[in-house]
């Protein structure tokens, strides 16, 4: 079997399979900016909202950064993969911009 991987075939965003024969890119994990296999722990470098922790790229928590992201009044954080939302407090709804009280 020829290692079609040693030519580094695939894309940026893809590592290579070698298989009998032949070889496969497969996308790297959203965590990742290129990776050099499958998983978090094979990043080359964390995507931005990632961060390196015991060798993995996971996810940061914007929610908990001491200087709040969610700067609005009456308005809660919601972390997400990657990234965050700023949503209204309960009891209070968006109205061009701004939470209001329902």
């Amino acid at each position: 079997d020829l290692d079609e991987c040693a030519a580094s075939p695939c894309k940026d965003h893809q590592y290579c399979l070698n298989t009998d024969g032949s070889f496969s890119c497969k996308a790297c994990d959203a965590s990742c900016v290129g990776c050099t296999g499958e998983g978090s722990e094979k990043c080359k470098t964390c995507a931005s909202g990632y961060v390196k922790e015991d060798e993995k790229c996971t996810d940061l928590d914007e929610c908990n950064l001491p200087e709040k992201v969610c700067t609005e009044q009456n308005q809660d954080c919601v972390n997400t993969s990657g990234s965050y939302k700023c949503v209204c407090s309960e009891g209070f709804e968006d109205k061009d911009g701004t939470c209001v009280q329902t």
